[in-house]
């Protein structure tokens, strides 16, 4: 599910908002983020929660509030929009205990973190379909164009 979450999210996000001054490394890291969390549980849990999505928003607009922090609040949107994409991607809104926790019930959250493997495979080969997609249209066969991205997560079309 690495790929389908990283590449499928810099795919959706490119295509909805088609925005340069996102930092596309921490979109990526941020679809990941959900499964990062919640792997210790070995099931969805709270990082698969839309609150935690909702919190991991607000902290990044109240931390970088201000003139002065664009770029950083930038960066920090980046990753929140990448944690709404790991759930859309993820499939945490198909299970309501989880999705909408704590709106049913105190108790930890539980789906399976991942779905069956032959699931897998294919969102995995939809993931590199889609890290293809990246890899040609934003040109990084290209040395230069890969270095730029690597070190600001900016990615211009080729």
């Amino acid at each position: 599910m690495i790929l389908w979450r990283a590449f499928g999210s810099i795919f959706g996000v490119w295509n909805v908002f088609q925005s340069g001054g996102l930092d596309f490394r921490l979109v990526a890291i941020g679809a990941l983020a959900p499964l990062i969390v919640d792997a210790p549980f070995g099931a969805q849990s709270y990082g698969h929660t839309l609150l935690a999505a909702v919190c991991v928003l607000v902290v990044s607009m109240l931390a970088f509030a201000g003139r002065g922090r664009r770029l950083r609040r930038r960066r920090a949107l980046s990753f929140a929009i990448g944690w709404f994409c790991g759930l859309v991607l993820g499939g945490a809104w198909l299970h309501q205990e989880v999705f909408w926790w704590p709106a049913f019930g105190a108790e930890r959250p539980h789906a399976p973190l991942l779905p069956v493997w032959p699931v897998v495979v294919a969102l995995e080969a939809l993931g590199a379909v889609a890290m293809v997609w990246v890899w040609r249209r934003f040109g990084l066969r290209d040395p230069q164009r890969r270095r730029s991205f690597t070190k600001s997560g900016k990615l211009v079309s080729a």
